[in-house]
């Protein structure tokens, strides 16, 4: 099972943050997931929510220098909007290392990642309004954890798509899910998800 810790460490730390990042790296999570907004001023930054001006939080470079050689990093691009006035796309693959994947909800960011590099990997995310069928030329297709099917599943694996599902921080659901076939979770409870998978250690 793939374990990728959710805006990492999330639930020891606060989310998106350098110290929630650092836990998920110390606990030993195969990736951290992040959120990359551009800012008001088109920085790349680190945060779910569109940042205000003069808010607090990491820039992408900032974190990805802490995460660099030591923990995968899922990157999600969160400003639709901003993504051709801040360049966004091209230069967050700028900073994204080979083992890093890019992930979306919108299929246009993710072409024009694959486009930029093709050796990148990206997730797309599926359900609400976004078929299976959008994540084709993806690498993973990311289900959410309260409408994850079956059959969903079994299309994921038909298409060659690596199945991933969020956010699942209870035990019981991981492992019911690792039973359905179900490749990698994105979790709050990185800690939850190693006792449970990696019980020996890395």
């Amino acid at each position: 099972m793939i374990v990728i810790a959710h805006r990492g460490a999330s639930w020891e730390r606060p989310e998106n943050t350098l110290p929630a990042f650092e836990r998920a790296i110390k606990l030993g999570a195969d990736f951290v997931e992040l959120d990359v907004h551009a800012d008001t001023e088109g920085r790349l930054v680190v945060t779910h929510d569109p940042p205000r001006r003069g808010g607090s939080y990491p820039t992408l470079e900032e974190a990805l220098d802490l995460c660099r050689g030591r923990i995968g990093v899922m990157a999600e691009l969160k400003t639709p909007r901003r993504y051709r006035r801040h360049d966004v796309v091209a230069r967050t693959m700028r900073q994204l290392g080979e083992a890093d994947v890019v992930v979306c909800f919108q299929r246009a960011p993710l072409e024009e990642a694959r486009a930029l590099r093709a050796d990148v990997r990206t997730c797309q995310h599926v359900g609400y309004g976004v078929s299976i069928r959008a994540a084709r030329d993806a690498w993973a297709a990311g289900f959410s954890n309260s409408r994850v099917t079956q059959r969903g599943l079994a299309a994921a694996h038909v298409l060659g798509l690596v199945p991933l599902v969020y956010t699942v921080n209870e035990p019981a659901r991981m492992r019911e899910l690792a039973e359905a076939g179900v490749a990698g979770i994105f979790t709050d409870r990185p800690d939850r998800a190693l006792a449970l998978f990696q019980p020996q250690g890395r």
